[in-house]
């Protein structure tokens, strides 16, 4: 699958999370749960702050590869992390270079056939924070573009 190298300035971002793992399929029923729940109850709108209406879903705190639990973090990028909501929690992505794949076609499969490639691709991933962004292109559903950011090694 093609990919193109991005450096990518530090950001913050704040939302709701869980803590999962890929083993057994687990995590597609865990964050398909949390974006149930960032949907129903309206979080983007909850965010104080927000710059903008981009969605970030970010994968972080790795104990180890892509077969180790990990956190999954969906919210909205901020300048700081100050008034922070209740029940949702802050994370910042310091600089860092990454791996950019681009998903496109119906959501969520596109989303996860995108990262069944990432899992098999020869890249030196770092494990650090990967996320998705929801942008302009992935409003509609069942033609959407998602950018794919993979942190890795230089």
């Amino acid at each position: 699958m093609n990919y193109k190298i991005v450096e990518k300035e530090s950001l913050t971002i704040v939302g709701i999370s869980v803590r999962t793992t890929n083993q057994n399929g687990q995590a597609m029923k865990d964050i398909g749960e949390l974006w149930n729940r960032f949907i129903k109850e309206n979080i983007k709108d909850k965010i104080t702050n927000k710059i903008d209406d981009e969605v970030y879903s970010v994968y972080t705190d790795y104990e180890g590869d892509f077969t180790k639990p990990y956190t999954v973090i969906i919210g909205c990028k901020v300048p700081h992390t100050n008034n922070i909501p209740n029940n949702m929690q802050s994370k910042i992505i310091p600089n860092s270079t990454y791996a950019v794949f681009t998903a496109k076609g119906k959501i969520p499969e596109a989303i996860i056939d995108t990262w069944q490639t990432i899992w098999h691709e020869a890249i030196k991933r770092s494990y650090t924070n990967d996320f998705e962004l929801y942008d302009d292109r992935s409003k509609n559903m069942e033609h959407a573009e998602v950018d794919i950011y993979i942190a890795i090694n230089q």
